[in-house]
């Protein structure tokens, strides 16, 4: 599916509506047209696949719609970051709690560390973002251009397959934002705090301390996490926003329905991505020993039973609060840029032509 389908989503032409009743319509204009005295052979039109940008400029406008999102949402990143490495490997009532909630904790984030400490972290988060979904959102518009996705399961396939390939290629800059977003005052230090001087001290230091291989430690976490959120967004969003026109609660083009479905698509996106989020926030801040291992999990399966052993089950939902609101607005911003962008840039394409 391309963004203008997601966003401006026909109910009439839906792919996902019975062929019985495209059909029917079809029989039902033809016994209302006159009829020809001899019958012409007539070819049957082939279904036409959405039209394709030209694939560096679909790369920079998943990348500047998400970029875009990212602004808004980057306060709830830090906040969720915090949570999800509070109380790590303790049992639960055995620690302080300096993060309750969401609100509580922008309220300490943002009374201790001031306002820039709402957007910690936030140049690494762009490139992260800009890199990532760049990659995974191109790489989606050409399998739906290529009709990939118009198989059985393929909308689901492609939207995993791209998140992995996006999620892998921007591994170092999502590092990086994670350990810098959990950098704070020890007051209200959570986790391992690495002391970074900023971005690229941050990649330098890293580089120094454990060479390339070391930029992409904690990719092992990353890529099942965005392979099964962006699975779960792209094949829920528009499958939502069918349901919710169907229902005709609002009027068919109104903002509203994008945005109730980017809500139930959150909350499925939440649900299944909360655990591998939590697992790889943990691998992504932990600290290393001599031999660049890590000194608390030795990778994903190994985070994954410490966790739940040490934290039970919930422990791997922590920070779900921030996750959902994070997810939903940053679903419908980065979708609606995305969607604008791409219309600008097919009237520009057939005004040249």
């Amino acid at each position: 599916m391309t963004g203008t389908q997601l966003m401006n989503f026909p109910t009439t032409n839906s792919p996902f509506s019975s062929p019985s009743s495209n059909s029917i319509q079809l029989h039902s204009a033809a016994m209302t047209s006159p009829v020809p005295p001899f019958p012409r052979a007539t070819s049957v039109p082939s279904p036409q696949l959405p039209p394709a940008l030209w694939p560096p400029l679909d790369f920079a406008l998943g990348a500047l719609s998400c970029c875009g999102a990212c602004v808004f949402t980057n306060p709830l990143e830090v906040v969720k970051t915090r949570l999800q490495l509070q109380g790590e490997l303790r049992a639960r009532g055995s620690y302080r709690q300096h993060y309750r909630g969401v609100l509580q904790a922008l309220w300490v984030v943002g009374r201790t560390d001031g306002l820039r400490g709402l957007q910690k972290g936030l140049s690494a988060g762009l490139m992260y973002q800009g890199v990532m979904n760049g990659v995974r959102l191109g790489f989606y518009s050409y399998c739906d251009t290529v009709g990939v996705t118009a198989a059985p399961g393929g909308s689901l396939m492609s939207g995993a397959v791209a998140g992995a390939l996006g999620a892998f290629i921007a591994s170092p800059a999502y590092l990086v934002k994670t350990h810098l977003q959990a950098q704070t005052v020890e007051a209200i230090a959570v986790g391992h705090q690495h002391n970074h001087q900023g971005v690229s001290s941050a990649f330098a230091n890293i580089y120094r301390r454990e060479g390339v291989v070391g930029l992409w430690r904690g990719v092992n976490g990353a890529v099942p996490r965005v392979m099964v959120g962006s699975a779960a967004q792209l094949a829920t969003f528009s499958s939502a926003k069918e349901w919710v026109a169907r229902l005709q609660w609002y009027s068919p083009n109104s903002w509203l329905v994008a945005l109730t479905a980017a809500c139930i698509s959150g909350v499925a996106v939440t649900i299944t991505m909360t655990p591998f989020d939590v697992i790889s926030t943990r691998l992504y801040n932990q600290p290393v020993d001599e031999r660049h291992r890590g000194r608390l999990y030795l990778g994903f399966s190994d985070c994954l039973v410490k966790v739940c052993r040490t934290e039970g089950l919930l422990g791997l939902y922590k920070g779900m609060g921030p996750v959902f609101f994070r997810l939903c607005p940053h679903t419908v911003l980065s979708m609606l840029f995305w969607d604008l962008m791409r219309q600008r840039a097919f009237q520009g394409v057939q005004n040249q032509s």
